[in-house]
């Protein structure tokens, strides 16, 4: 199997190419293995992308626990430079087929090297039921019961669950400890991504994420989008906001009409290989 890494801001992906939708579902059970750092390549996901019947093309994706994700967006910016530069786009904007729904990519070129990409990341969902979560009334100032204390949080989907949480000091937060019991709270019956996030002004926050299947990343493009959209919600910053993450920053805008979210970051090749699948 030849395959290609590459990280937005060190959420690392091993991306593959198969020739449909369907056909990409075969490599989920090669996800868990291929994504080991020790025995495999190594990365936080294996991405399967290919031309698509309903899209310019499509990106199903294998956490590193093997189960599939909705979306994610530093893994999209990184599909989008991998099909430009592999030529399976024929321009720099075009659209991409998610278990989310479509996506739309625009790449921004630095004397015809991709320098940024921007993603159309939609609109996020705000609806308990929708994102889901098994809370009656609002998505703002949901209560998570923990073992020891108790959570306090915005729920917000951007094509999978996200579950932020305002803190005083990130230095001072058990992102790991909370993180992992939130996950899998009853609450959020598929799960959830969790951001713990600092607010340094109205244009900026340090965000630390909890990846559902993953753990602690690096990054992650969907978990900044719903962080900026939970600090709008509770007043804390404006709509055009630099997202501070371990592994760099992200540009977050969402619209007036509160109807999309922008998200632009880099993308970076790693290297590419081969490896034989057991």
């Amino acid at each position: 199997m030849d395959f290609t890494k590459m990280q937005g801001l060190g959420n690392d992906f091993i991306i593959v190419e198969a020739i449909s939708w369907e056909e990409a579902g075969k490599y989920q059970v090669h996800a868990e293995k291929l994504c080991n750092r020790f025995l495999g390549i190594g990365g936080d996901g294996l991405v399967v992308i290919g031309n698509d019947s309903e899209a310019d093309v499509f990106m199903r994706i294998f956490n590193s626990d093997g189960s599939e994700a909705m979306m994610c967006g530093n893994g999209i910016r990184c599909v989008a430079r991998y099909v430009y530069e592999k030529k399976l786009v024929s321009g720099t904007a075009f659209s991409v087929r998610t278990m989310s729904g479509l996506k739309y990519p625009v790449l921004e070129l630095d004397s015809d090297s991709v320098s940024q990409v921007r993603v159309d990341m939609g609109e996020p969902v705000l609806q308990n039921q929708a994102i889901p979560v098994n809370a009656p009334g609002s998505n703002l100032g949901l209560e998570v019961l923990l073992e020891k204390g108790c959570l306090t949080g915005t729920a917000v989907s951007m094509g999978n669950p996200h579950f932020v949480v305002l803190v005083d000091s990130i230095e001072a937060t058990p992102i790991e400890a909370w993180g992992s019991e939130v996950e899998v709270h009853r609450i959020f019956p598929e799960r959830t991504n969790v951001e713990f996030v600092q607010v340094l002004n109205s244009d900026e926050m340090i965000m630390r994420v909890w990846e559902r299947g993953c753990g602690v990343t690096q990054a992650c493009g969907t978990g900044a989008c719903a962080s900026t959209v939970a600090a709008v919600l509770n007043g804390k910053t404006g709509r055009r906001v630099t997202v501070h993450l371990l592994g760099g920053d992200l540009l977050i805008e969402w619209d007036k009409d509160n109807n999309r979210v922008y998200m632009t970051g880099p993308a970076e090749n790693v290297f590419s290989g081969r490896i034989e699948l057991a």
